[in-house]
């Protein structure tokens, strides 16, 4: 069978990966010049955290997900560290909450944090430590996606507009992410913005989230002193602003996380819109000829693996998932 992906990003690379092991002849088309270069996926934080997502997310969040922290370490680096969640001492019923809206965590006092995170010993008192969760670098592993694929027979064709180019398929993915708004008229942006900071005074190892009641912060180690900062959540399609007052926050967030993150180099500052439905779940959707792979939301690298298998075995198997094609 012949399919025809239209999407490079980490949905697209998936699923068109998910295809070929199922032994379609798989070729993906990317409207843009080069990977990722219109993804979302580019700006994501790469936590492989389906428990920590149970906090404000679906129970399919949190179920699918878990599919992530086995695929991603067959494919590409991953790192299985785990993550942290903190609160300041003054903030402390948030990290109640979260523990209440959450499982598979340890509690952690000050000492047991600062054995696992020594930087980030004597500064706050408790911690909720999910042991089972991880981490990988976003950019990274589009990278190592496309060089799998194209070992595996699968090209990507850049500069191609599956529309005004129609291919030449048995079946057709669209993955196209909020672009796809032409077929999805449900789908909505949802704006995030973020830093990458280098910071070698400071040293985490894993994940950690911080709560405030206003502008709870996620960083994520990216090796060598680099940390992605984000993120905000902000109801808006548009795509490559980063407002003063989200900066304010991000940097005031992560300095309170260390202080040392005051002398910390700005890497790069970005901002995109994530595609998510009015539940913020995702959906498979048959369109005339196409099969709609949309709505990851901020769970690309999360939710993308369950998806795309999803995805392979409704093309391949005419399987039925009424989870996310109602």
């Amino acid at each position: 069978m012949r399919v025809a992906v239209i999407g490079a990003g980490v949905m697209g690379l998936t699923t068109a990966l998910a295809l070929r092991e199922q032994g379609a002849d798989v070729e993906i088309l990317e409207r843009s010049a080069s990977l990722a270069a219109e993804a979302c996926s580019r700006f994501a934080g790469g936590m492989l955290a389906p428990w920590c997502e149970g906090e404000s997310a679906e129970p399919l969040v949190v179920r699918l997900g878990q599919e992530a922290l086995d695929y991603w370490p067959r494919h590409v680096p991953a790192e299985r560290l785990g993550s942290l969640v903190l609160a300041q001492r003054r903030d402390a019923p948030e990290l109640d909450r979260f523990a209440r809206r959450t499982d598979r965590f340890e509690r952690l006092d000050e000492a047991a944090l600062g054995e696992l995170e020594p930087d980030l010993a004597g500064r706050f008192a408790r911690a909720l430590f999910f042991r089972e969760e991880g981490h990988l670098d976003p950019r990274e592993t589009l990278k190592l996606l496309a060089a799998k694929l194209e070992a595996a027979g699968v090209p990507i064709r850049f500069g191609v507009d599956a529309d005004a180019n129609a291919p030449a398929a048995d079946r057709i993915v669209d993955c196209r992410g909020l672009a796809a708004q032409d077929r999805l008229p449900d789908l909505r942006g949802v704006k995030g913005e973020m830093l990458i900071l280098r910071c070698p005074d400071v040293s985490v190892s894993r994940p950690v989230r911080l709560l405030h009641p206003r502008f709870p912060l996620y960083i994520v180690p990216r090796g060598g002193g680099v940390y992605m900062v984000g993120a905000t959540s902000i109801e808006s399609g548009e795509r490559s602003r980063v407002t003063a007052r989200s900066m304010v926050e991000l940097l005031n967030a992560a300095y309170a996380l260390h202080p040392a993150f005051a002398e910390a180099e700005i890497l790069e500052i970005g901002s995109d819109a994530r595609p998510a439905f009015p539940d913020n779940l995702p959906r498979i959707r048959r369109d005339g000829d196409r099969l709609m792979v949309n709505g990851l939301y901020r769970h690309g690298f999360l939710l993308s693996p369950a998806l795309a298998r999803m995805a392979a075995d409704i093309v391949m198997n005419d399987v039925s998932f009424p989870e996310v094609t109602r």
